[in-house]
């Protein structure tokens, strides 16, 4: 399906919210007509409002567009989207599906053999950065499983950020992406306990976090989110304690299924859920600051601007 505006054909887009919104916005920017559809109708209007065509289901997308991308917020529903009766299986144009959402490598190997069934190649593409690299086309670009497929998409994957071809099986891709995640929340939640301890124990907290940036101690949770969003008081980062939660769970299971004793993990995942059960699981992940200083009791430092 073309475009009558455009050479290029039309890309599918299921799934348009905090990620998947951006990335197809970055679409449409690089001249690519897309047709999108999600089950939240403001989701929908905004990137309708932003130039995209609306569809009225998963099926219509996969019958209008012979690539679709996917941007899903759980691997319940990646499943269902996938598979389901009226999902990407059951479309008659749609011959490549590209996932950019992190559901873990098991639901993306059912997905792929089933959708194989159907002369439909998976792509299992996660992303990592964040809303933030999302909005700015930064984005880490994880890719596995058929290589023609992977190249036939890679011009459009190439519009969100850096490609990294991981390898030939769908499901690789989701396992990195799920140990790079493992490892961000849990650099994330140290830190979050290091920097109350020092702020109860009387240092100025901007000048804590230059010493540990120039010293062995930083991490990219000490370089940027604390920085940008913690020292500020912002907590603005885009990504909810509910989504940490839920990766850190799949790492962390996806590890013990593979034989590898997951101490430390284990032990992240045990303080993401806690946090989600007593902070609420819609504030943002750099909150997890504001739930360490309660549980402490520590004065929260003045905002740094």
């Amino acid at each position: 399906m073309r475009s009558p505006t455009s050479d290029k054909p039309t890309v599918g887009f299921i799934g348009v919210g905090v990620m998947g919104r951006p990335m197809a916005g970055h679409l449409l920017a690089a001249g690519w007509p897309v047709l999108a559809y999600d089950v939240s109708a403001a989701a929908l209007d905004a990137i309708a409002q932003a130039g995209a065509a609306r569809a009225a289901s998963v099926q219509d997308v996969c019958n209008r567009a012979s690539v679709v991308f996917t941007s899903l917020p759980s691997p319940a529903v990646f499943s269902g989207v996938m598979l389901g009766p009226d999902g990407v299986g059951s479309g008659s144009a749609v011959k490549i599906a590209v996932d950019l959402s992190t559901v873990g490598p098991r639901a993306t190997k059912a997905a792929a053999a089933g959708l194989r069934e159907r002369g439909i190649a998976l792509v299992d593409a996660p992303v990592s950065g964040g809303a933030a690299g999302a909005m700015k086309r930064t984005l880490a670009v994880m890719a596995s499983g058929d290589p023609e497929a992977i190249e036939q998409v890679r011009e459009l994957l190439a519009v969100f950020g850096r490609i990294f071809v991981v390898g030939p099986e769908a499901g690789q891709a989701q396992l990195l992406k799920l140990l790079n995640n493992m490892l961000s929340s849990t650099a994330f939640a140290i830190t979050a306990e290091a920097f109350v301890a020092g702020v109860k124990g009387g240092l100025d907290p901007q000048l804590m976090l230059e010493v540990i940036n120039a010293g062995s101690g930083r991490s990219a949770a000490s370089q940027e989110k604390f920085v940008r969003q913690v020292l500020p008081r912002s907590f603005d980062f885009g990504f909810p304690i509910a989504s940490v939660c839920k990766d850190i769970g799949l790492a962390v299971e996806e590890c013990e299924a593979l034989g590898v004793p997951m101490w430390v993990g284990s032990q992240a995942r045990q303080v993401w859920n806690f946090a989600n059960r007593t902070g609420g699981p819609g504030r943002d992940m750099t909150e997890l600051v504001r739930l360490v200083e309660d549980w402490s009791g520590a004065e929260p430092p003045a905002p740094v601007r």
